[in-house]
């Protein structure tokens, strides 16, 4: 028997407070009816003594203190899961909101669950393929890896979301590819260009989709990244499916820990945001992995803008201590038309290494993906030059760096949005521009795989 209390102190913003109560624990869910009937639901943030405070997720707005009544069910946040859930759209609290029938539940799982426990860990080392050469070819992402996107305000990081979303598989593998997306936080227009490109392109058919809006509660916002990792793991570790989570954008997500932190009143960190950012963040990117003895895994791509495109700041910098590396965008190369507009010199995956080569890749990945990062580095640094001394300074080989690194960002790095290139097509590009260079320029590469790999007549 539930118990009913009428003891509400106080609403603070979106968090309330309930006094003279009984055996209510911390993350326990909880009923609230409003004076008109309606019901609204919550959950237990913090319990000292007799007092608990409650996070209302549908707002605190017309509540009237004298006649709600709170109960506390004495569960955690659940969600229903199920397979059928693959191909659906879903709000940010796990409700369908793509007019189909209700899920039939398999399972009902608590969403906060838990870091994956190292020794139970088994290490990420085989290749997805995302389609997209600077990511594929360059900063290699590999099944289980958590690999952010460092983007801007106005940069096309939902475009790059979506045809990752669209394109990513799992090569030489079995197992079912699922894509789980989750939208913090995002206008209806994105929210409408999302599931459209997913129909339209049928991403959907083996995506399962969390749409949390701007005008939604900023609690609930907190809820979706567990709803959709949740769902996640459920697909990989119980219906063995390899599964990408993609989440954007984790920036309006601490901004909602951050409002909620400050009706909380506690004392801010770094820039206002609460002192626990990095734990709160780590109970997310941890949950990704694969686990010994399954044949599922968790993969996942959070995608964040950078406030004033600053990477010191405190959501990509404790991001970037947390994940596998870090792709970024460039503000300068989308000015110039580049699609997707990838900074490769800056970006990184460190499990790269893991999944590329013979027998995942091709044996000659490794060698032409430091020989590109070279020449590129060296053509920026010649056109650099030039700016300042003239073309006129510049040496034969030094031009030749500077053509290199212009059709490397035209035909390279520019594929555009809705190309989707094999690794072998990857591959066979970087040979193409690396052939502009002298192969005595070609120092981190062994002659034997020149020969082999090298277009004729080069």
């Amino acid at each position: 028997m539930l118990k009913e209390y009428k003891t509400v102190s106080e609403v603070i913003g979106p968090l309330m407070a309930v006094e003279q109560v009984e055996g209510v624990k911390y993350d326990e869910l909880v009923e609230v009816q409003m004076q008109t009937g309606e019901i609204r639901h919550g959950q237990v943030l913090e319990v000292e003594g007799d007092k608990a405070m409650v996070q209302i997720f549908e707002g605190p707005s017309g509540i009237n203190i004298q006649d709600t009544k709170v109960r506390f069910r004495g569960k955690p946040l659940s969600i229903d899961v199920s397979e059928d859930m693959v191909g659906r759209v879903f709000d940010g609290m796990g409700q369908p909101m793509d007019d189909g029938p209700n899920i039939i539940p398999e399972d009902s799982l608590d969403v906060n669950g838990q870091a994956i426990n190292p020794i139970a860990r088994d290490y990420p080392d085989e290749f997805i393929q995302t389609g997209i050469s600077s990511i594929d070819h360059l900063n290699t992402l590999v099944r289980g890896q958590k690999l952010p996107v460092f983007s801007g305000s106005g940069l096309p990081h939902k475009e790059l979301a979506a045809q990752i979303a669209r394109q990513a598989t799992v090569l030489n593998s079995d197992e079912k590819f699922a894509v789980v997306f989750a939208a913090m936080g995002i206008t209806f227009d994105e929210a409408e260009y999302f599931m459209e490109d997913f129909r339209k392109t049928g991403a959907i058919d083996r995506s399962v989709m969390f749409i949390n809006l701007a005008n939604d509660p900023a609690i609930e916002r907190i809820a979706t990244p567990k709803m959709a990792l949740t769902t996640a793991e459920y697909l990989a570790f119980e219906k063995d499916m390899h599964v990408l989570v993609i989440m954007t954008d984790m920036t309006y997500y601490c901004e909602a820990l951050r409002e909620i932190s400050a009706a909380r009143r506690e004392v801010p960190g770094r820039r206002g945001y609460p002192g626990y950012l990095y734990t709160n963040l780590s109970t997310l990117y941890e949950r990704a992995g694969r686990l010994v003895g399954k044949k599922g895994s968790v993969t996942q791509i959070p995608i964040l803008s950078m406030p004033e495109d600053d990477i010191t700041h405190p959501i990509p910098d404790l991001t970037g201590y947390i994940t596998e590396g870090q792709i970024i965008l460039s503000r300068e190369l989308d000015k110039d038309g580049v699609k997707p507009p990838i900074n490769v010199l800056p970006s990184l995956s460190r499990l790269k290494d893991k999944g590329t080569g013979e027998g995942k890749t091709r044996k000659d990945h490794a060698p032409t993906m430091n020989q590109l990062f070279a020449a590129y580095a060296s053509g920026k640094e010649a056109k650099e030059l030039a700016i300042v001394l003239g073309d006129s300074a510049l040496s034969k080989t030094d031009k030749l760096y500077v053509e290199f690194t212009d059709r490397f960002e035209a035909e390279y790095i520019n594929q555009g949005f809705y190309t989707n290139r094999s690794i072998q097509e990857s591959l066979d590009l970087g040979w193409e521009l690396l052939s502009i260079l002298p192969k005595s320029e070609l120092k981190r590469i062994k002659n034997d795989m020149i020969e082999e790999f090298m277009p004729e007549g080069e």
